[in-house]
């Protein structure tokens, strides 16, 4: 592993072609993935194991409303550059990345705005001051996180603030437009320092052979109506890619730009999580950073089922 302080000339070698994390370079040292070999860099994404279709039962009672006069708003914070006090190195890649997701989205239907590089106290003002706008003609609401982060934080380009600050300002009691309608984060970054080095698998194919709407006086949770896409489960590095951007928005993005008006959201991100699983690995020189894998990790309040359709 080299040592990039003393040997910068490797540097534009290792964002031409190495896979690396969005993590705080601090507890084992700051390491480059890089490699000769040509694989799993997310650029052939595998087909759906199945293209047969299934049947599935659909209740209007358990659709939220998507009909309203706008679909809402997609607030993109982009955070490539950082603080020298903060240890955090430039996270190439995460351009590319944001401009995915603005195409994305924007095709779905959102109002995108993107922002780059922002401190702690920007993006918490920025989510603020969209909590506190007047989302009743919007059917949901959308966040997208892209920075280095550690466990249950996530990083402003001066350092780290948890991300509950940011996601609470949405609840319930705090923005009412927004109650009983989606709010949704989708968050790539690291969430601790594990790798994941995979196993191989003996399984054959998966088995193939196996309504009342809520009243709108009734209370319901104030935490209720979110879902939070992560990039990786907690604990655990989350991949970029310098060339190529990162492996969970690469699948997320290919799997929208399909699916995202067909879909419902949990099927989407259960085929990002399949593509993620099977069409990546990391290729380092170093064999203790090559060969890692990674699992995106959904968590889900929603209440309904819902179609962007």
């Amino acid at each position: 592993m080299a040592d990039e302080s003393s040997a910068p000339d490797r540097e534009e070698e290792v964002e031409a072609m190495g896979d690396t994390t969005d993590a705080k370079p601090d507890r084992k040292g700051r390491f480059s993935l890089f490699g000769n070999k040509k694989k799993k860099d997310g650029q052939g994404l595998e087909q759906d194991p199945s293209s047969e279709s299934h049947n599935r039962v659909v209740s209007p009672a358990f659709q939220y409303k998507m009909n309203y006069k706008r679909l809402g708003k997609c607030i993109i914070i982009n955070n490539k550059n950082f603080h020298v006090q903060t240890g955090m190195k430039v996270r190439n890649g995460t351009d590319r990345d944001a401009g995915e997701l603005f195409k994305c989205f924007k095709t779905l239907g959102f109002e995108v705005c993107i922002y780059n590089d922002q401190t702690c106290q920007n993006m918490e003002r920025l989510l603020r001051e969209a909590s506190e706008e007047d989302h009743s003609d919007s059917s949901c609401f959308a966040c997208i996180l892209l920075s280095h982060g550690e466990e249950g934080m996530i990083y402003g380009t001066d350092g780290a603030m948890p991300i509950k600050t940011m996601t609470s300002l949405f609840r319930g009691d705090m923005c009412k437009s927004l109650v009983g309608k989606p709010k949704l984060f989708f968050i790539q970054a690291c969430r601790g320092s594990e790798f994941d080095n995979g196993i191989q698998s003996d399984s054959g194919p998966p088995n193939e052979s196996m309504e009342t709407d809520a009243n709108p006086r009734h209370k319901i949770p104030v935490e209720a109506d979110f879902l939070f896409a992560y990039s990786t489960v907690p604990g655990y590095y989350s991949w970029r890619n310098p060339g190529q951007g990162s492996w969970f928005v690469q699948a997320l993005c290919n799997v929208l730009s399909e699916y995202g008006n067909q879909l419902e959201i949990l099927q989407i991100l259960t085929r990002v999580n399949y593509k993620v699983a099977t069409s990546f690995e990391s290729w380092s020189d170093d064999p203790r950073f090559s060969e890692k894998k990674q699992i995106p990790c959904v968590v889900s309040m929603l209440t309904k089922e819902l179609y962007f359709n």
